[in-house]
Order: C-alpha cells, then structure tokens, then sequence
C-alpha cells in the first residue's frame, strides 16, 4: 500500500511563503519512476491541478501559480515539494500531492494523500 503524507501548510500572510512537503511511502511503489503533482482545493470550490514534475525532472504549472511556485523532488528521499512565494489570498485551500502511474503526467493521478491547509491572510 502506498501513502502519500503531506506537512508544511499553515498561515502565512499575502506576500508570504511557505514550503510543503510530500512523504511517500509503502511497498511496490518506486518514488522516482513515476510523475508527481500538487492540487489544490479552494474552499467551495472544485479540486485543481496546479503543478506535476516527471520522472526526467521536467516540470509543468497552471497558470495561477506560475512564476511564484516551484516543484521539486528528492528521490533518495522518497519527498516531494513545493516552495511557495508571493502568496495570495486566492491560494487558501487544502494542498494535496498525487501521483501517477506513468513517468510523465498525463492530466490524471492514482492517489493523493491527505492533504495540508494553506491559508493566506492578514
């Protein structure tokens, strides 16, 4: 079984930053074979995608959070992160991390963990 356990929200106000985390863990599960991902989910509303990371390193982002956030991963590690800057009102939710079942996203995950609160305010 796989478990994905994510650390690091918390409150933050705007033009803060915070860093998550994303401890992976459990058998038949090889951390850096396989594409990762943060998502988000506003309060009221629906969950979105917001950043994936492939096996090779490469990286995507939605456009909300371009340029103020950053994926990365330490496969030695078995962790996944996000560094978050600028931070907005907007980005308040429940962060979540997912992974995929293929070296590279392919706009769907195959579990996600938990999740960790976020919220931005003054």
């Amino acid at each position: 079984e796989v478990q994905l356990v994510e650390s690091g929200g918390g409150l933050v106000q705007p033009g803060g930053s915070l860093r998550l985390a994303c401890a992976a863990s459990g058998s038949g599960f090889t951390f850096g074979s396989v594409a990762m991902s943060w998502l988000r989910r506003a309060p009221g509303k629906g969950l979105e995608w917001i950043s994936a990371i492939n096996r090779d390193g490469s990286t995507e982002y939605s456009d909300s959070v371009k340029g103020r956030f950053t994926i990365s991963r330490d496969n030695a590690k078995n962790t996944l992160y996000l560094q978050m800057n600028s931070l907005k009102p907007d980005d308040t939710g429940v962060y979540y991390c997912g992974r995929s079942r293929t070296a590279n996203y392919r706009g769907s995950i195959a579990q996600r963990g938990q999740g960790t609160q976020v919220t931005v305010s003054s």
